[in-house]
């Protein structure tokens, strides 16, 4: 029970495809392509805001910033996405 082998790994692939499609399946790596990217910034972030309250001389690497349209804040992430409905039409 240690390990997955080769043919467990391809029941997963399987049933994730047939779950979710092949159609959304390039969105939803890069979704989490960028989620990952964010976290990442985020930790390395706070490892170096730890260093500087510390006191100790950390080297000072830019954060990668991702590009503005990608920012996403944490109330828009929240918040669900409602279309304007339009009012009927009463005579």
């Amino acid at each position: 029970m240690g390990s997955l082998s080769i043919w467990h790994w391809l029941i997963i692939a399987v049933v994730f495809v047939m779950f979710f499609g092949a159609k959304r399946m390039p969105d939803a790596a890069r979704s989490l392509g960028r989620s990952l990217r964010i976290f990442k910034t985020e930790v390395s972030q706070m490892q170096n805001e730890g260093a500087e309250q510390s006191g100790a001389a950390a080297p000072q690497q830019p954060a990668a910033q991702l590009p503005p349209a990608q920012q996403v804040s944490t109330d828009q992430a929240a918040a669900p996405t409602a279309q304007p409905q339009a009012a009927p039409k009463s005579l």
